[in-house]
């Protein structure tokens, strides 16, 4: 991993607030930082099937005013800052596989990018950026809301002790890790976060007396709630995060924690991805996915495999 942060620069997703964010995080952890212009659309006017002039003049035009914008950006972030900037612009197309691809290069500490509501369409067809990159980048991915950052920030690291794709717990301590060096580096304070699912899912078989038995559905919550608790417990420990920081509430993740992040004024929500494969990992969309459009505040994705 280098020392340095790519930021993504999307013209329509608050170009200055990415590059800000981008550049206060190099700053805490003495990165250089990279401006990568991301625009496919200009692509398409550069297809060999389009053979007009006036189109090819139109991305002639719109490039240069993008070269233009950009080295205002990196001169303005380079000044306010004090630090090393560099720039490049991406034309190619699908816009994340060109990130991707710059990213396996440069093998930054945080890929930086701009988010904001995603439709129903965007979600259920895949061919979002940001659902791809979460799926796929091996980086951890932050994005941006624009929103002011608490001072000090107030960082969230949403954890889940049980997930079944993380049975050694690497992606959970790589989420804290992750957390507690923010929370050093920017002098902010790190809260864990954890929700358990109760067994609502047995509905109406609950009241039913099942032969020789009765569902004992209080008693398997309860010793689910402790179940979940004595890990998130350890995981704690092992840390070293006290008590008052850490926070178990049942019900779901994606219903719970945009609410959680609000009333505590969070600055980041800290998440994991679990990489998957083939089929699964198309179809499944993972709890990040679920609550990006909710969550108040930034969103970091630390990455499992």
């Amino acid at each position: 991993m280098s020392d340095k942060i790519i930021a993504i620069i999307e013209l329509d997703r608050f170009p200055g607030e990415v590059a800000s964010r981008a550049a206060l995080l190099a700053k805490l952890y003495e990165c250089d930082l990279h401006l990568l212009l991301s625009d496919p659309t200009v692509g398409i006017l550069r297809q060999k099937l389009i053979v007009s002039n006036e189109a090819k003049e139109i991305a002639k035009n719109i490039t240069t005013a993008q070269q233009r914008l950009l080295a205002d950006l990196s001169d303005s972030v380079a000044a306010e800052n004090d630090m090393v900037v560099t720039t490049a612009i991406s034309h190619d197309r699908p816009a994340s596989d060109a990130i991707i691809a710059a990213a396996l290069e440069i093998e930054p500490r945080f890929v930086v990018k701009g988010t904001y509501f995603h439709s129903a369409a965007e979600r259920a067809t895949i061919v979002e950026v940001d659902w791809q990159l979460i799926r796929r980048l091996d980086y951890p991915l932050w994005l941006v809301k624009p929103a002011k950052w608490k001072d000090p920030p107030v960082i969230i690291a949403a954890v889940d002790p049980t997930h079944a794709d993380d049975e050694s717990g690497s992606l959970d301590q790589g989420i804290v890790d992750l957390g507690k060096e923010l929370a050093r580096q920017s002098g902010g304070s790190m809260m864990l976060f954890h929700t358990y699912e109760r067994l609502v899912e047995i509905g109406t078989y609950a009241t039913f007396e099942f032969k020789p038995v009765k569902v004992p559905v209080d008693e398997l919550d309860e010793n689910l709630k402790t179940r979940h608790r004595k890990l998130l417990n350890d995981l704690a420990a092992a840390n070293d995060i006290p008590h008052e920081d850490v926070h178990q509430l049942p019900g779901r993740t994606r219903e719970l924690l945009p609410t959680f992040a609000r009333a505590h004024g969070a600055s980041v929500v800290i998440m994991g991805a679990v990489c998957r494969t083939g089929f699964k990992r198309r179809v499944l969309g993972s709890t990040a996915e679920q609550v990006l459009d909710h969550l108040p505040c930034d969103i970091l994705i630390a990455r499992g495999g």
